[in-house]
């Protein structure tokens, strides 16, 4: 019998007992759907946080007080608040002391604010950043309108500032904001430049702050209780991870670290962020793994009674068969491909009902579009692997049917 007949009678045979079949794919389909939904969902917002992370400019890496990503114990925690604040001043020593870098950024941040201009508001959801004159060269930020800072900007902390879009958008829809006054938590400042628009990432708008002078960001609120980013950007590539070294050295001896001593501050980069949080998602990934196996081996389970119901029902038709000359091989490879075909047509229907769903929630977070091609794959090639286990015990026990006791069966 060739493999289209073979095909063409499985296909028949599962349409002539569609309850049955439906009941059967039900249980192929929540396994394949719950993996490849949260296979979806997972790498949906795996590509919005890397994208997020990577607003830092190339070969940039960050020193701060505590950790990026901290899932520890309590005890650590307490550590990280324990270690001394990172100062502006010791920002400035960093900067002399180092002597392998393009860019250094000194960074003071200020979250829900509220800017005003004129009768117009924005929500409390505004950010105030304090940076120094390397602030868009590690940040990847460039000027549309107007223009950055200067020396003397920061020197003299002067009350001038640069926004981002969002705020343009918000509060000068009909008007050039560069020269006006605007108010940033109840502070008066001139609009000296706009950078260009980053857009979002992971649903936060990269857009909604206005940057001041470092110098006038601690005159108004201060230098104590508070800790300082410090944004590094090496001369290439190839000289990532000396300039990474020089500024270890050079901010151990800035905090009067003795030899031997842990670092007090945390290194972090684009991609050790993006490691830790792969690693993070990795362990969802192996419960969704648990569960979809679970599910589907009690699909498989429901796979070989029903076949092995179909085997019982079909007596003598398989006798009927056998006495007008089918071989085992015939009746075998056709139970057998019924038993596949069910679950792949089981698996085909998880997958896509999981891709929806996975990309659905993954757009109420303002992540992107993604397909787990690499899980698709595994999909297919598992609901095979289960129609071919499950299936071949009830065909095994089919092709060995003696056709005269078929013939008699009632």
């Amino acid at each position: 019998m060739i493999v289209t007949e073979v095909f063409k009678l499985s296909v028949n045979t599962i349409k002539s007992n569609k309850l049955r079949a439906i009941l059967t794919l039900a249980g192929i389909v929540i396994g394949v759907f719950s993996i490849i939904a949260i296979m979806t969902l997972l790498n949906a917002l795996q590509a919005g946080i890397e994208s997020g992370l990577s607003q830092l400019g190339s070969n940039t890496f960050q020193i701060q007080k505590f950790p990026a990503m901290n899932f520890g114990d309590p005890k650590m925690r307490a550590k990280f608040r324990n270690r001394p604040d990172i100062t502006y001043e010791q920002g400035l020593r960093l900067i002399e002391k180092a002597t392998l870098y393009k860019y250094i950024s000194l960074e003071d941040y200020q979250s829900s604010k509220t800017f005003k201009y004129g009768k117009e508001t924005t929500n409390p959801s505004y950010m105030i950043v304090g940076a120094n004159l390397d602030f868009p060269g590690c940040n990847d930020y460039t000027i549309k309108d107007g223009r950055y800072f200067t020396e003397n900007d920061i020197s003299s902390s002067t009350d001038n500032t640069v926004i981002g879009t969002d705020v343009v958008e918000k509060l000068f829809a009909r008007e050039n904001p560069v020269g006006k006054k605007i108010i940033l938590d109840k502070n008066e400042f001139t609009i000296i430049g706009v950078f260009e628009s980053k857009g979002e990432s992971f649903g936060q708008s990269r857009d909604n702050f206005a940057a001041i002078p470092i110098t006038k960001m601690q005159e108004i609120y201060g230098k104590t209780n508070r800790s300082i980013n410090i944004a590094v950007q090496a001369p290439s590539k190839t000289l990532y991870d000396e300039t990474q070294e020089n500024i270890i050295s050079a901010m151990r001896i800035v905090r009067k670290l003795q030899p031997g001593e842990d670092n007090d501050f945390e290194i972090y980069s684009n991609e050790s962020l993006i490691g830790e949080v792969n690693k993070f998602t990795q362990y969802f990934k192996y419960g969704a793994g648990f569960i979809s196996f679970i599910a589907l081996l009690a699909a498989g389970i429901g796979i070989m009674n029903i076949m092995l119901v179909s085997v019982t029902e079909r007596t003598k038709e398989i006798g009927i068969r056998k006495a007008i000359g089918a071989k085992n091989v015939n009746i075998l490879s056709q139970f057998l491909t019924e038993a596949i075909i069910l679950s792949e047509i089981g698996g085909i229907i998880g997958i896509i009902l999981g891709v929806l769903t996975g990309n659905l929630v993954g757009l109420y977070l303002n992540t992107k579009v993604v397909i787990p091609y690499d899980w698709v794959i595994i999909g297919l090639v598992v609901c095979s692997v289960v129609g071919i286990v499950f299936g071949v015990y009830p065909a095994y026990k089919a092709a060995k049917l003696n056709p005269i006791d078929a013939l008699r069966y009632e």
